[in-house]
């Protein structure tokens, strides 16, 4: 077979995606594998065994970063990796992550089937702590291995259950020896479902990502006075639970004043003592700013902080902030981009450029060689939900563009 006639097995891939789906399997056909728990830790070792049964070079990072090897003719070369996490939030879905990861899975295997080398060496990777569900910040990971954050640092960051990184990785058996950094690529590409609604509205399959939001998390934190709800007139209240909802509104109509990129989300709310006839003492709230244009990013950011100093003094309460991430806004290597329209027109499959709105490895990877992602269309644009669905002709096509825009490079 000639390499340009080469194709994934459908069939396998999905098989896959079913079988890692079964581990931490929610209601609705979703997944909970949080990173580092007992869950996580279940699809690791699956996803180790495949990559073992496949022949790679199976190693692990300090941060738990895992590492699929396929050698190539040249030990010399640096390689060409693709990847992605398998870790969720509480309420994912069974492609988020795992598309990627387990498309590259099926790369190796299409090219062990068709006994085809290739010049420089293919990695395929499972970075830990993506999502930032548990401990923030998201892309921990990735963030680690390409030397965003100190290894000390990393090891030391608490989860939301008080849980300390180090600990639960070492718990779970993935505190690995590998040094921090290890198999530095050639170029990174990652397959991944859209998790937005562009590709479905607009019936295309594949995505060229060429760029991704700048993200903005900030914690906001508001003390007020607990107080009857009944016998405390409103000009006398300190309350915590109206700047909540305030934050909110100012979120919204914040997005909709900046226009283009912008996009705000107040994504959290916890009060204190939240009973419906006390004025709530205090409040948590998350805001998520997110643009792609860093100039504009760092406007939303002032905005935000200028309001809630005009709110603190105007409801007599205490507020304080505490940032959770900040990453700016990424562009993906141009020709990467190109390769991926070129590889998606050649296999006939329709494709426009787009920009991520969710944050993902490929952008900590594009700080430290070129990087692009493929993207396929996700149903009604739904994710981080159990009903996230993509469907299986999109899953292939993605898979078959990831492989020949691997081989392009790798040879």
């Amino acid at each position: 077979m000639k390499p340009a006639d080469l194709r994934i097995d459908a069939g396998r891939l999905l098989r896959r995606l079913e079988a890692l789906a079964q581990v931490g399997a929610i209601e609705g056909g979703g997944c909970c594998r949080v990173a580092l728990s007992d869950e996580d830790k279940a699809g690791r070792d699956l996803v180790c065994g495949w990559m073992r049964e496949l022949g790679l070079a199976v190693s692990v990072d300090p941060v738990g970063n895992i590492f699929g090897l396929r050698a190539g003719t040249d030990a010399q070369a640096a390689p060409v990796m693709t990847g992605s996490h398998i870790d969720t939030v509480r309420t994912g879905g069974r492609y988020d992550g795992n598309l990627g990861v387990l498309g590259g899975l099926e790369v190796v295997e299409s090219l062990n089937d068709a006994g085809l080398a290739t010049r420089r060496p293919l990695v395929v990777a499972v970075f830990t702590d993506e999502e930032g569900a548990r401990f923030p910040p998201d892309m921990l990971g990735s963030l680690a291995y390409v030397g965003g954050m100190p290894l000390a640092e990393a090891l030391d960051v608490v989860s939301i259950d008080g849980r300390r990184f180090g600990d639960e990785l070492a718990r779970i058996g993935y505190a690995g020896s590998a040094p921090l950094g290890t198999h530095k690529p050639h170029a990174y590409i990652e397959l991944h479902v859209e998790q937005g609604p562009v590709l479905d509205a607009e019936g295309i399959t594949i995505g060229a990502v060429e760029d991704l939001q700048g993200i903005s998390w900030q914690e906001v934190s508001v003390t007020g006075q607990s107080n009857h709800a009944g016998t405390t007139p409103m000009r006398l209240r300190h309350d915590a639970g109206y700047c909540a909802a305030a934050i909110g509104t100012f979120l919204r109509t914040l997005a909709g004043e900046m226009g283009g990129g912008q996009v705000c989300t107040m994504g959290a709310v916890t009060l204190h003592p939240n009973l419906i006839n006390v004025v709530a003492a205090r409040a948590k709230v998350t805001a998520d700013l997110r643009n792609t244009d860093e100039l504009r990013l760092q406007e939303a950011e002032r905005r935000l902080a200028a309001f809630l100093a005009e709110l603190a003094q105007a409801e007599g309460v205490k507020i304080e902030t505490r940032r959770l991430a900040r990453f700016e806004p990424v562009r993906f290597d141009a020709g990467l981009a190109d390769a991926i329209e070129r590889h998606a027109a050649r296999l006939g499959y329709t494709h426009r450029r787009m920009t991520s709105g969710a944050g993902h490895d490929a952008q900590m990877l594009a700080r430290i060689c070129p990087a692009a992602m493929v993207f396929v269309p996700s149903v009604g644009g739904i994710s981080h939900n159990p009903a996230e669905h993509t469907e299986p002709a999109d899953l292939a096509a993605g898979a078959n563009v990831l492989l020949h825009t691997l081989l392009e490079l790798a040879s």
